[in-house]
């Protein structure tokens, strides 16, 4: 748990705020003057709500006249999300990719990059208050976040646990300027891959939730609608400064998903139940309408329900995939079976009837506090953060191919639009490109070759799971 500083932030002025407070004893909070949370929320609107006002956006990319339409070749659209790995930490020495063998620390030292395996019991702040740390206004000094191991950011898992990533980014698509659309942890992450952004009235959502008494809400919790009476987003504050308490993280942004709902296009969530370690990640769970409305039954517990569902057909028209704790790559959960989920995810849409119409991405939704050479454009208030990867699996994605196109999150949700004629709904979205460059629409689509995996479909079903890492 890292020190936190909050300012009072009033829920019906939520630009209105008070000063900050005295610092916080090790490992908790800091508790601050001024009128507490209200145990009891102030609801939201019913309806969904566009977000209110966002950055000047960099103008939309317009498609060249060589583009082919996406939806006339892609039906089915795949979202595997992992957690917290940077792109030189999962993909140091990729051929054709720019990767880095060493860093630049704040004492002028260059450190080699060590191995460090997924399994490793040892995890890196990546708030949004450490992201600032490590970024040092583009210096990129990752010591800078890691006081108690300035070296270990320096880091990359060994290839010899990431061999089925590397088999599908070898056969598929590897993005090597793939950025976070925001500047911090998961929660406002996979709120910008539902929404493209993490915005709350005129404020932004820059890190992950916490109960009424300071203490972060663990990825074994809810951060979204099920989240106990008190429980607050952290809000960025634009003046600087120490974060912002904002309203309970049960928001009413309008989503991708109805969008797609509108226009009678189905989608659908495979997620952990709320309560077990990953339950957190359901940024659905966050959205009021959609978790108190009927929209809720698209989300589907346990998340390994996909692994019998794809194969038989029953797959939706957009569908996002979340791990459990144990299986999502976050650092410090003891285990390197992220890896062997994802290319079991798939390799049971590869098996699906719907294959010849599909676009798998695969990303890791922030860079968990893992070093990464690449500077990454402030675009806004939110970002850009540092690289993740992405892998782009379909049968008419380029073989082979590292793109070196600049893309964000937003890319993601682009791509999707694009593909079914959807509207953007905020910054992020209408900059980004829409990742046509990692595909050739005019191949024949090539028939699907399963990723070779030691664990069987059958063995994630009773896997027990482990300690959640931390509330990131």
């Amino acid at each position: 748990m890292r020190d936190r500083k909050f300012v009072w932030l009033a829920l019906l002025a939520l630009a209105a705020c008070s000063g900050g407070g005295a610092a916080a004893s090790p490992g908790a909070p800091a508790q601050l003057s001024g009128s507490a949370p209200s145990a009891t929320p102030k609801a939201p609107t019913p309806a969904p709500t566009k977000p209110g006002s966002t950055p000047t956006p960099t103008p939309a990319p317009t498609p060249s006249p060589t583009e082919a339409p996406i939806g006339q070749y892609i039906k089915h659209v795949v979202i595997i999300i992992q957690e917290n790995r940077s792109f030189d930490n999962m993909f140091e020495d990729f051929p054709g990719a720019d990767t880095a063998q060493s860093g630049l620390m704040s004492n002028g030292k260059t450190v080699p990059l060590q191995p460090v395996p997924l399994e490793a019991l040892t995890d890196i702040d990546h708030s949004h208050a450490n992201w600032l740390k490590e970024y040092a206004g583009g210096k990129m000094y990752f010591d800078l976040g890691s006081p108690g191991n300035p070296t270990l950011p320096y880091a990359y898992v060994p290839q010899s646990e990431t061999k089925p990533l590397w088999s599908l980014a070898e056969q598929y698509g590897l993005a090597d300027r793939m950025f976070q659309s925001n500047t911090g942890p998961s929660y406002a992450a996979h709120q910008y891959l539902i929404a493209a952004t993490s915005q709350v009235g005129s404020l932004y959502a820059d890190d992950n939730p916490y109960y009424a008494n300071f203490t972060p809400i663990p990825i074994t919790g809810s951060w979204g609608c099920d989240a106990p009476a008190g429980a607050f987003l952290t809000m960025l504050n634009p003046k600087g400064g120490a974060d912002l308490v904002g309203p309970f993280p049960c928001i009413n942004n309008e989503t991708i998903a109805d969008e797609l709902a509108a226009k009678n296009i189905s989608w659908r969530e495979y997620a952990p139940a709320i309560g077990t370690a990953g339950g957190s990640w359901s940024a659905f769970d966050a959205i009021k309408h959609i978790r108190y409305g009927s929209g809720w039954s698209n989300v589907v517990s346990p998340e390994t329900t996909v692994l019998t569902d794809a194969p038989k057909g029953n797959v939706a028209t957009v569908t996002w995939v979340i791990p459990t704790g144990k299986n999502s790559d976050h650092s410090g959960n003891g285990s390197n079976t992220g890896p062997e989920w994802v290319a079991s995810v798939v390799n049971a849409f590869g098996a699906s009837p719907q294959w010849n119409s599909t676009a798998i991405f695969i990303l890791w939704d922030d860079w968990g506090g893992w070093y990464d050479h690449v500077v990454p454009q402030q675009l806004d208030v939110m970002g850009l953060g540092f690289r993740v990867p992405l892998i782009v699996v379909s049968p008419y994605a380029k073989h082979g191919y590292v793109s070196h196109v600049n893309h964000e999150a937003g890319s993601i949700l682009r791509f999707v639009e694009d593909a079914f004629g959807l509207a953007q709904m905020a910054a992020s979205d209408a900059r980004a490109d829409n990742l046509q460059d990692l595909f050739d629409f005019s191949q024949q689509p090539a028939r699907f070759r399963a990723i070779a995996v030691k664990r069987s479909p059958a063995s994630f079903f009773h896997a027990p799971e482990l300690t959640a890492p931390d509330n990131e």
